[in-house]
């Protein structure tokens, strides 16, 4: 004589659990392996006493908050805002020197960067050659600043100095949406953000001596010996920043990574283009227009060292020449 079991899946209301994950809706087994036909459960009495709405299946529950709009693949995360990878494969494959980073967008960046990216946005596309005056407005002079972070310092320097110009250049998302909300919150018509590589932007797009300075505040130190080669200050780099930057432009650089700041000050000595602000041939003080950032904050409470180096784009006097 075989026994019936009925086994249903999930937390089945039918009071047995099932043996079989997800073996749905309940059926009549045989141990010995037979089946047998599925058995339907009663259909579900209605009283016609109560109204529809409690004899109706409950609905689903409303989810707490806006629905967020799941994109499909392909589509751009912000329609209006910086590209994933503006110059996409227009260019060689070389070592960057930065590391695009996924992190959270808050709502107030987000709607930054939908808002203002098509009027105070570049993408560096390496496409075209940017019109400074144009992308101003102006003709002050321009700063450029590689890599910003989340833009508090850069907005505290343009607020300081609305003479001046910065193109502020970085790869993080929620930095850009940050820098282009306190730029619109602060009126600060002076700043541009940029969206890409800046090795491109310097090559492809800006003619030579567009830049009255350029700044690199705390970049990447790629401490591994291994990983030197990705660091951004390179004699190549200086070489190419040089043909970009005016005679008297400043470079302005900044590190808490002590060896980093060693190797920063010997290739920018050993560079003929440029020379050293400080007469000792050493670091700088930090001036007084830079301010302390939230990461220099933090290292200096870790007990690091932050270096300032301050070196000036010299012009080199043109030759006569000599007769035949």
């Amino acid at each position: 004589m075989s026994v019936r079991v009925r086994v249903g899946g999930g937390s089945a209301p039918w009071g047995l659990r099932s043996q079989t994950p997800g073996l749905c809706p309940p059926t009549t087994r045989l141990l010995s392996g037979e089946r047998r036909a599925t058995q339907a459960l009663p259909p579900r009495k209605i009283d016609p006493t109560v109204s529809d709405s409690l004899n109706a299946p409950e609905a689903p529950r409303p989810v707490d908050g806006p629905l967020r709009h799941a994109r499909a693949k392909g589509e751009p995360r912000f329609p209006e805002g910086p590209k994933a990878d503006p110059a996409g494969s227009h260019f060689e494959r070389r070592i960057r020197s930065f590391q695009p980073r996924r992190s959270r967008v808050t709502a107030g960046q987000a709607d930054a960067l939908q808002r203002l990216w098509p009027k105070w946005g570049l993408d560096i596309d390496g496409q075209r050659v940017v019109d400074i005056a144009e992308l101003f407005g102006n003709d002050n002079p321009v700063v450029l600043e590689i890599g910003f972070g989340m833009g508090e310092a850069t907005a505290q320097m343009a607020a300081a100095a609305p003479e001046t110009n910065v193109l502020a250049v970085d790869v993080h998302t929620p930095g850009q949406g940050n820098l282009l909300n306190l730029a619109d919150q602060n009126g600060l018509a002076n700043v541009r953000v940029g969206n890409g590589d800046a090795i491109i932007l310097l090559r492809e797009m800006l003619t030579p001596d567009a830049l009255d300075g350029l700044r690199v505040y705390f970049p990447d130190p790629w401490p591994k010996k291994r990983h030197h080669k990705r660091r951004l200050i390179q004699p190549e780099f200086l070489t190419l920043a040089a043909e970009r930057l005016k005679p008297g432009a400043i470079v302005h650089c900044a590190t808490d990574w002590e060896p980093y700041a060693e190797q920063m000050l010997e290739v920018l000595t050993a560079h003929p283009d440029f020379e050293n602000t400080q007469a000792d041939g050493g670091f700088a003080p930090r001036p007084q227009f830079r301010p302390l950032t939230r990461f220099e904050g933090q290292g200096l409470d870790k007990g690091h060292v932050v270096n300032d180096l301050l070196f000036r784009r010299v012009q080199h006097e043109v030759q006569p020449r000599t007769g035949a």
